[in-house]
């Protein structure tokens, strides 16, 4: 009998993907509930996502995507769920390789499975291509892979990676407030295995989202590089 599964899908504005995103959910991991974290969308995502069969929780204004994280955290914590899996709402994720993810933690091989966008391995078709990421982003993906690399004494290819798949012991752990509100990427991975838990990289296949604007993109990669340090340097001060 498969483990209780649920997958947490943080939204915002993503009424034009949201319905494809549930429906690939559905046909690839049948068995698991769907939980949609409207984060105070003002579009009709929250609708959207109700009529093609998901549960939705719709925060009264944007929190962010650590935030939106968070509450389905907590609401798969208070509802027991053994297994879960967390993915974008914009359709950049395969729901395919949901499999993958969940094989890793349902045998024990690990305690969170991160998909990485640059271990690809599995062939989909003639329309398969490497993903591709602007050179900024790029580039903060390869430092902060090194950084974390080091840290952990093991390869990281895809720190920013939003889609991945942790046991019951994770998310009790995530569900606390030492999970950061904001970007939670490589310093989580940081914290995650100063704690003792067991980490794997699995090959996913990633679309690029080119009809709207990263949550890296204008300004906001300089906060992210000096918020991502600073969370970085007080996690290793930390006992």
């Amino acid at each position: 009998m498969p483990l209780k599964t649920l997958v947490i899908i943080p939204a915002y504005n993503e009424e034009a993907t949201i319905t494809r995103v549930v429906r690939g959910i559905a046909q690839h991991i049948p068995h698991a509930d769907i939980l949609i974290v409207d984060d105070g969308s003002v579009d009709n995502t929250r609708e959207v996502a109700l009529r093609a069969g998901a549960k939705v929780i719709s925060h009264p204004f944007n929190l962010g995507y650590g935030g939106a994280l968070q509450t389905g955290y907590k609401y798969a914590l208070n509802k027991e769920y053994e297994i879960f899996i967390q993915m974008d709402g914009d359709g950049q994720h395969d729901p395919s390789f949901m499999v993958d993810l969940l094989a890793v933690i349902s045998k024990g091989e690990a305690d969170i499975a991160i998909g990485s966008r640059f271990l690809q391995t599995r062939t989909i078709g003639s329309e398969d291509e490497p993903y591709r990421a602007p050179f900024m982003r790029r580039l903060g993906m390869r430092f902060f892979g090194m950084l974390s690399s080091l840290l952990i004494q093991q390869k990281v290819t895809d720190p920013t990676s939003g889609y991945q798949a942790m046991n019951r012991k994770v998310l009790e752990w995530v569900s606390s407030d030492r999970f950061p509100s904001d970007y939670p990427d490589a310093d989580v991975l940081i914290m995650l295995h100063r704690a003792g838990f067991r980490i794997r990289e699995v090959p996913v296949r990633m679309f690029e989202n080119r009809d709207k604007k990263s949550m890296h993109s204008g300004w906001r990669p300089l906060y992210y590089i000096f918020k991502m340090l600073l969370s970085i340097f007080v996690t290793l001060m930390r006992k």
